[in-house]
């Protein structure tokens, strides 16, 4: 059975995978047919994962991956079609599968031309977000992001725009290179454990330090060009301002979360001593991430450009939480990719739907935009504070739980990060008064023909979007649920001695929170038993 608990991953991963196949074999005149199937082979998929919200077990003495599947895939090599999925994998999961279908719906009208191939590739790409987020073997894991850039590559020298081909090349530059040396980190755990499988390193985490600390360091080149991390960064702002809109949804919303989930999965449980001894660097560099990318946002003169730069800021509290080594540093971490990822969809989403209507992406050719599209507006406020760390809304959840694990190691950490979440607010606000209330030219109004309104597919595709922002700042508490037991296995893998001393400050409060006996027996005078009078 498709949907059992041994294939129903299999299914998940396979769906959009198959849906690109047809729609390579489908006639090439029938472009609503194109839209249709892929929308319908997201649909279908989405639904797939719905089935995992109520079938997985979130509690502490459950498996450490579920739903597994494991068959043979290269035997000579060692190597596995292994898949799994634990709380992390789950909620990436699930934002894979949501963004996606959102993401391909969105094109109604934007895409005109090799439709098939377009559609195609978006499905692809979903393809290869899901492996990566599936994975337990590593072979297969690479396999899976070379897949993700590639079709990401395609995306934007085909479709992308007037210097595409140029910005696709310098992505899949940047990020092939991080690829190869992190190949060479997977073939040296093959070689040192003889075996790719991640659920048997995670149990025997690398010991040997002359060979962890190159791992270490393997794995953190391929990542930290994809969040991106500074100074790997460059890349990013022009993919962005160059890819269609529906495209850098997914880039900022999935792929750079690809590279924070890597560092999550293999650099910090699997080589434990390397991460606690680097942490201070990668906070420093999260840290100029947060500050440096939110200042560079308020530099910038095109939405798109500050948008990325924004999303750039924004990735810095991820790596900041996650190298915390703190359980709600951790747990901030991944709340914040989401958060993230939901906000900075809408907000590229809503920057595609602009340049449909004003056909520019200059901030100072835009203007006047509340007065003719006022649903427009509430949406595009309500997702900039969902970005800037709004209470109430996601992104304050996510930042203020890794604020909150930052404290607890050292307070001027997060004093610095505050810095940077003052400076990405004046920069997304100020975008949004200039847009919505700053003054157009004469020129660019008259050559577009004004703006129109949201139309109900377009309120279709970004309400969704709107009601996570809210159910996260609202009630975060199923995240943090199944966030918690694979959290707690990170930190007591990586960090033991904060794990016991967390452990024992809760045994503390558990006794000061105890009622005090109301009288004490005689010294030496036996208890009186339970019940008694």
């Amino acid at each position: 059975m498709i949907f059992s608990s041994g294939e129903i991953l299999t299914t998940i991963l396979l769906t959009p995978l198959v849906g690109a196949a047809v729609l390579l074999i489908l006639p090439s005149v029938r472009a609503d047919l194109h839209l249709r199937v892929a929308n319908g082979f997201a649909a279908l998929d989405l639904l797939a994962s719905l089935t995992l919200l109520w079938r997985f077990h979130a509690a502490g003495d459950a498996p450490r991956f579920q739903f597994g599947s494991d068959h043979s895939w290269i035997p000579s090599l060692g190597v596995r079609f292994t898949l799994g999925l634990d709380g992390i994998s789950l909620v990436m999961v699930m934002l894979t599968t949501v963004l996606g279908a959102i993401a391909i719906a969105s094109t109604l009208r934007s895409i005109r031309q090799r439709g098939s191939h377009y559609y195609a590739l978006m499905l692809l790409l979903q393809t290869g977000l899901l492996g990566i987020f599936l994975s337990l073997d590593l072979v297969l894991f690479y396999v899976f992001w070379e897949l993700t850039l590639v079709a990401m590559y395609f995306l934007i020298a085909i479709w992308g725009g007037e210097r595409r081909s140029y910005t696709a090349f310098k992505f899949l530059l940047y990020t092939l290179a991080g690829s190869v040396v992190m190949l060479l980190a997977i073939l040296a755990i093959g070689h040192a454990r003889d075996t790719f499988d991640v659920r048997e390193i995670l149990a025997h985490p690398i010991a040997q330090w002359h060979l962890e600390k190159w791992l270490f360091w393997g794995f953190f080149f391929a990542f930290a060009i994809v969040v991106p991390m500074f100074p790997f960064h460059t890349w990013m702002p022009e993919v962005q301002g160059e890819a269609p809109a529906a495209v850098s949804a997914i880039l900022a919303a999935l792929l750079l979360n690809a590279g924070v989930y890597g560092f999550l999965r293999f650099s910090v449980p699997m080589l434990p001593d390397a991460a606690h001894k680097y942490r201070s660097f990668m906070i420093v560099l999260s840290l100029i991430a947060i500050v440096y990318g939110a200042l560079t946002s308020l530099m910038q003169k095109e939405t798109k450009r500050l948008m990325a730069y924004s999303s750039f800021s924004q990735m810095g509290f991820c790596t900041l939480g996650i190298f915390s080594l703190t359980p709600l540093g951790l747990e901030g971490g991944v709340i914040e990719q989401i958060s993230c990822g939901i906000s900075m969809a809408a907000l590229f989403l809503l920057a595609g739907i602009v340049y449909e209507r004003r056909h520019t992406t200059t901030i100072s050719e835009l203007g006047g935009l509340a007065s003719a599209m006022p649903k427009f507006a509430a949406i595009y406020i309500v997702m900039t504070l969902a970005a800037l760390g709004m209470p109430l809304l996601c992104g304050f959840t996510g930042e203020f739980t890794v604020l909150r694990g930052v404290v607890a190691i050292h307070w001027g950490w997060a004093a610095c990060a505050l810095i940077g979440v003052v400076l990405a607010a004046a920069s997304l606000l100020w975008l949004y008064q200039r847009v919505m209330f700053g003054s157009a030219s004469d020129t660019t109004e008259s050559e577009s023909g004004g703006a129109v309104d949201l139309n109900r597919f377009e309120l279709a595709c970004l309400i969704p979007l709107v009601l996570l922002a809210f159910w996260i700042g609202l009630y975060p508490r199923p995240l943090f649920r199944v966030l918690d037991a694979p959290v707690k296995r990170i930190v007591e893998a990586v960090n033991p001695a904060y794990s016991r001393e967390a452990a024992g400050e809760s045994l503390t409060l558990r006794a000061l929170a105890a009622p005090p006996p109301t009288s004490m027996p005689p010294s030496g005078a036996p208890a009186p038993p339970a019940g008694a009078k």
